[in-house]
């Protein structure tokens, strides 16, 4: 039985200019989603065949990374009565930047195909939204009710 998950190493002739064949292992990318350790998430060989205690930081790390990204998405980090309109929107800026990049990573993970990542993906960016912004752990409900809907330094994202 076949346990490579479609991955199977090809080997490729490559020396044209002296005739002779050097073999090279390449890993083929999947296109659907599967279940296991073996797999590349963000960088050549990360975790790759390192184990499963690699593979399970590498989730941590997809987790962290959707759960920053939705914290940004719903923090309020520049005081409202900030005197300097310039200085507030290069952070705005800088905040917006970083929280699309976090989001950029956890999507190339996501596209890794790996079940695992894409679970763990879910769950940070659920946690995060949980926490950060639904109305469950909300100090304070006035901003609704004085139609304030903007409770963040970055506007929402849309796609």
């Amino acid at each position: 039985m076949n346990h490579d998950h479609g991955m199977a190493p090809t080997s490729q002739s490559t020396n044209e200019t002296t005739g002779m064949h050097r073999h090279k292992m390449m890993m083929m990318m999947h296109m659907s989603f599967f279940w296991g350790h073996n797999v590349e998430i963000l960088f050549s060989r990360w975790p790759g065949r390192c184990g499963a205690g690699m593979y399970a930081l590498a989730l941590i790390f997809i987790f962290v990374l959707a759960f920053v990204a939705e914290w940004l998405s719903h923090s309020r980090l520049i005081k409202p009565g900030s005197s300097n309109n310039v200085s507030a929107g290069v952070v705005q800026t800088l905040l917006h930047a970083t929280r699309v990049a976090l989001s950029y990573l956890v999507m190339l993970g996501v596209m890794s195909f790996n079940g695992g990542v894409f679970v763990t993906a879910v769950a940070g960016h659920t946690l995060g939204f949980l926490l950060f912004g639904s109305r469950g752990f909300k100090k304070n409900t006035e901003s609704l009710l004085d139609g304030n809907t903007s409770d963040s330094d970055v506007p929402p994202m849309s796609c």
